[in-house]
């Protein structure tokens, strides 16, 4: 199926409020209705429409870590926490003076190490296991270092040449996020992995949806999570891209996107549509990941 892109600017900004599900999220939170465990006190420093921000909404939702979110305001206290104003950013309140992290991969672990001894919840593979655990963070790899910035690369072209160029990057990235996918499934849960039902199920635990039957995100879903759903909604509608279709490449996205944890962090899909038209058509001064697209450096 092809999809015609739009090709007009219209000027939509971005939004600082979240819509949908996300929005009842943070309702939730805002009333503490989640604080039930213990009150580590933790504020997520946020926006509603960045990807960077959802993969760690999406863990403290799986992991039922409490939390309260600030969905886009930017007030004086996330310098506090990320001195280049980025999200997300963690604070934890209950130090005086507040103690903080940023980066979101950073982010990650702290709050699978903080689970593993609170709530007892992980999205990686067992610790018995640390050869999954490896894969895994393989997968994670590729797509800090392959996914995400081609994803931005591809959104910001503005010639047709490179716009195709970056398209199949895209494609090729997905391609080979999919091979590290069936890696782990392979030297894991098949050659020589699992004699039973119950060993598999055991054994596939942290290596997420893409296995069939199994329930829970994993890692790389969270890791990649968040920009696949963009890539349905946002290049699909700036550039015409389709992904990948094929059973069971569908049936992980689907896993992945209806997923209660993943679903809760969503917003409409108007206001990814209204918040990445800057960087369809590379406005000046969009954000500091826009900025080092364009002058080819890492991202910030």
């Amino acid at each position: 199926m092809s999809t015609k892109p739009s090709n007009e600017d219209s000027g939509r900004i971005y939004h600082t409020e979240c819509t949908g599900d996300a929005l009842v999220t943070v309702k939730a939170h805002e009333k503490g209705e989640n604080i039930t465990l213990f009150d580590e006190d933790i504020t997520l420093f946020g926006s509603c429409f960045c990807p960077f921000v959802q993969r760690v909404w999406v863990a403290f939702e799986i992991l039922g870590i409490p939390y309260k979110v600030d969905p886009y305001k930017k007030p004086k206290e996330l310098l506090e926490v990320s001195p280049k104003g980025l999200v997300p950013g963690l604070r934890f309140n209950r130090y005086n003076p507040p103690r903080s992290l940023n980066e979101s991969t950073v982010i990650l672990e702290f709050l699978e190490d903080l689970a593993a001894t609170t709530t007892r919840r992980s999205i990686l593979p067992p610790i018995t296991n640390p050869y999954a655990r490896g894969l895994v963070r393989l997968q994670a790899d590729h797509v800090n270092r392959s996914l995400v910035p081609v994803f931005y690369r591809y959104l910001q072209a503005q010639t047709e040449e490179k716009q195709i160029e970056a398209g199949k990057d895209f494609h090729a990235s997905l391609e080979g996020l999919v091979a590290l996918l069936e890696r782990a499934e392979r030297e894991i849960l098949e050659q020589g992995g699992a004699s039973g039902e119950g060993e598999a199920h055991a054994l596939s635990k942290g290596l997420g949806v893409w296995v069939p039957g199994q329930k829970d995100l994993g890692w790389a879903d969270v890791m990649a999570g968040p920009w696949l759903f963009r890539a349905k909604i946002v290049l699909t509608h700036y550039r015409g891209f389709q992904l990948p279709q094929g059973e069971r490449f569908n049936a992980w996205l689907k896993r992945i996107f209806e997923h209660p944890a993943f679903k809760a962090t969503c917003s409409t899909e108007q206001l990814y549509l209204d918040s990445y038209e800057r960087y369809a058509f590379n406005r000046p001064n969009t954000s500091m990941v826009a900025t080092a697209i364009n002058e080819g450096r890492a991202l910030p």
